[in-house]
């Protein structure tokens, strides 16, 4: 099987400055984050408050869903359920 985003629904973690999504396996769901200084990386002027995160992470979003995938290809063997995104995961 393969990961989809069927679900756009997206929330802002204030306490660790992530936006928290969920990728879907079959019926097996995966939690991701992505971190804001990724978000910023992805697009540069973004306003650092809960709405701008959120805002950017709609535009830039095919871009975290293909970086989302391959983080879950790569740690599904050891059976992984949640990934955090970071700048690394953003050549």
């Amino acid at each position: 099987m393969s990961l989809k985003f069927p679900n756009p629904s997206r929330s802002f973690d204030t306490s660790n400055n992530r936006v928290t999504f969920w990728g879907y396996d079959s019926v097996i769901e995966v939690s991701f984050s992505v971190e804001g200084a990724a978000l910023v990386k992805l697009l540069p002027g973004t306003d650092e408050t809960k709405a701008g995160y959120l805002k950017t992470f709609d535009i830039v979003k095919k871009i975290i869903y293909k970086a989302a995938e391959t983080a879950y290809l790569q740690g599904r063997q050891r059976g992984a359920f949640s990934y955090i995104l970071g700048t690394e995961d953003f050549k």
